[in-house]
């Protein structure tokens, strides 16, 4: 598996399945979960609505993932997952792992040779920037043996700061 590193809008990206940080609710939200709705368009909330009336009634459960339509976006799918919100008293670094390895493994089943991950839990969720970047590269390294036949994982960073939080994570 190729990993690499793009500062940019995650929702412009041409790959397979783009990874969505989203909500338990999987309604939209703020960040790069309410930019994959905007742009995606109704057929992402489509899904979304269908699959809580379904499988998911309670929401998503932080750590698992599944996938929708792209709708508008390049991306032929999204994969939604539920990223911990960071706390100093409990150690939830398992369910953020479960995240990367959870939305791998949907990928594959899809068939998803490409994908890209947004840094989960980073934005309102709290989680520290070089921690997140260590645990999600970490994740996704593991998973390639025994998960998925993904061929490229691409981090799409939003600023500098994760940018080089990422790329010193993958570099160690």
């Amino acid at each position: 598996m190729h990993i690499t590193l793009v500062q940019g809008d995650i929702t412009e990206q041409r790959v397979d399945a783009v990874v969505n940080a989203a909500n338990s609710s999987l309604m939209g939200g703020g960040g790069v979960d309410g930019a994959i709705h905007r742009r995606g368009g109704p057929a992402i909330l489509e899904e979304c609505r269908a699959l809580r009336a379904s499988r998911y009634p309670d929401g998503l459960p932080t750590g698992q993932a599944v996938a929708t339509t792209a709708g508008d976006l390049p991306a032929r799918w999204v994969i939604h997952t539920v990223g911990p919100i960071h706390s100093t008293s409990e150690d939830r670094s398992h369910l953020l792992r479960s995240c990367h390895v959870e939305a791998l493994r949907v990928a594959d089943g899809l068939g998803a040779r490409t994908v890209a991950f947004p840094a989960i839990s980073t934005g309102v969720y709290g989680w520290p920037l070089d921690s997140a970047a260590r645990i999600a590269v970490d994740a996704v390294r593991r998973a390639e043996t025994s998960v998925t036949s993904v061929e490229e994982v691409r981090f799409v960073l939003f600023d500098r700061k994760a940018y080089e939080a990422f790329e010193s994570a993958l570099a160690g």
